[in-house]
């Protein structure tokens, strides 16, 4: 009989280590897939307050342009319709959008003002040009830590064990923030 009860005391000692094994590997994969998710968050809300940045600099920009290219008035427009757009962009496929929309727009003011020497030398207007410059780089920057998390998140979310807990939580793919390259648009035709 004690032969009976040693196995099953054994027995219930088995099953329980590996319940508190497969519990503790729930809670940290989900800890991990959590931690992961609050890190694409951070990396997005990053990208927002870039692109955030440079739409707060666009109407600066427009009045300086506006007193030196009076008849480029669609340009101005397509940058500033862009520039709203910008600011009313809720998902990451709305900011990845505007955004592109916005850096063609400005591509496509940096062609035209090739054509106005006295704006090019306008200190203002170089002033304006070096902090978008700066801008830029910081929006290149925060896109690409944003798209790296993304990354870790989404390869989390897929592999083994963590797909499994993934799949229990609801937790699905984020998007990356795709941008498309201005310089490859059809470049504006000018008229005078």
């Amino acid at each position: 009989m004690k032969k009976k009860g040693s196995v099953a005391l054994i027995a219930l000692c088995v099953v329980g280590a590996i319940v508190v094994l497969l519990v503790g590997l729930f809670i940290g994969q989900h800890n991990a897939i959590v931690g992961l998710e609050e890190t694409v968050s951070t990396r997005l809300a990053d990208v927002k307050v870039q692109l955030e940045r440079r739409a707060d600099l666009i109407p600066n920009l427009v009045e300086t342009v506006k007193g030196y290219m009076s008849h480029e008035e669609k340009i101005i427009n397509d940058i500033t319709t862009a520039r709203e757009k910008m600011l009313g962009a809720n998902t990451v496929e709305e900011m990845s959008e505007a955004n592109n929309q916005l850096s063609t727009a400005l591509h496509n003011l940096n062609v035209v003002v090739e054509n106005y020497p006295d704006l090019k030398a306008s200190q203002n207007f170089i002033s304006l040009q070096d902090e978008l410059a700066g801008t830029e780089n910081r929006i290149s920057t925060a896109r690409r830590d944003y798209n790296d998390a993304v990354k870790a998140y989404n390869t989390k979310i897929k592999t083994i064990p963590a797909s499994i807990v993934a799949g229990m939580m609801g937790k699905e793919e984020k998007a990356y923030f795709e941008v498309s390259d201005p310089s490859k648009e059809e470049v504006p035709e000018v008229k005078f």
